[in-house]
């Protein structure tokens, strides 16, 4: 189980053979160009060569312990989910895990006065046996990315998004608007937190983009695709955290992103059957 703090974390440095590994993950957080400390948390926990687990965090900038909120969000994910029965649907794990996060962070902030409004978003996947399983609460993103081309499959949870939606403003005024960071939803607020879930199956060489406010404030979505296209995770990371920087981000930024190496048949007939299933129980 590790985080990144400000360092670059490549799941190529965890003892796995080559040969059987299913995906390159790497998860990079930087502080930015305007900003004395990095509110922003990130890490994974790899439970085995065909299930991985990891996390990006931004603690809510302006109020006390949002730097805490986040790292705390992403240590108590990430151990919740390890310590969850193996047993367990992977999307049951992780949406119990991050429940268990919120919990954790509305209590310290109910205890401790100096924390009182401190609280985080927080975005996790899971991708097991060729599946993601995604947990999403506030405004970091997912993006998809196959065969050069980007989707965003989260949804903001912020005010301004949620009039996007509505048709009350365009998506390009959007980006530029002053209360564009605004939440409508956050970890530590709340006893219990609305969480958004998402699952669908991957094919080889798809990737998984998820990042902070900081690096999508100053990059567009088309831009994503080419700038990730051919490198190893790692690298990655790094040249969108440095495109970032030398475009001015006035935020924390960070960012993971997830490879799919391999996509063996009875992951695709896996994932047949249970739609198969899932479709007859509807129809009975």
């Amino acid at each position: 189980m590790t985080r990144c703090d400000g360092k670059l974390m490549d799941s190529s440095a965890i003892a796995v053979p080559t040969a059987i590994r299913s995906f390159d993950l790497a998860l990079l957080s930087d502080v930015g160009t305007n900003r004395e400390n990095n509110e922003d948390a990130c890490g994974s926990h790899e439970e085995d060569e065909s299930c991985v687990v990891f996390a990006v965090a931004d603690g809510v900038g302006g109020y006390e312990g949002g730097e805490i909120a986040s790292a705390q969000a992403i240590e108590v994910t990430l151990r919740a989910f390890s310590e969850s029965p193996a047993g367990w649907d992977p999307a049951k794990r992780l949406h119990r895990a991050v429940q268990r996060a919120n919990i954790e962070i509305h209590n310290r902030a109910l205890t401790v006065p100096e924390l009182r409004r401190m609280a985080t978003t927080l975005t996790a996947a899971v991708v097991h046996a060729g599946v993601l399983y995604a947990a999403h609460v506030g405004d970091c993103r997912i993006y998809h990315i196959r065969r050069g081309k980007v989707r965003q499959i989260t949804k903001d949870h912020t005010v301004v998004q949620e009039r996007v939606r509505m048709g009350l403003i365009s998506a390009a005024n959007a980006r530029r608007h002053p209360e564009r960071s605004v939440l409508s939803r956050c970890l530590g607020h709340e006893l219990i937190v609305a969480v958004d879930r998402i699952m669908m199956p991957l094919e080889r060489n798809d990737q998984l983009l998820v990042c902070t406010d900081g690096l999508y404030s100053v990059i567009e979505d088309h831009e994503l695709a080419p700038a990730v296209q051919g490198l190893e995770a790692a690298a990655a990371c790094r040249g969108l955290i440095d495109l970032a920087n030398r475009r001015g981000t006035a935020d924390n930024l960070t960012v993971a992103i997830f490879t799919s190496k391999a996509d063996p048949p009875e992951i695709r007939a896996g994932w047949r059957g249970r739609m198969a299933s899932l479709f007859r129980r509807r129809g009975s």
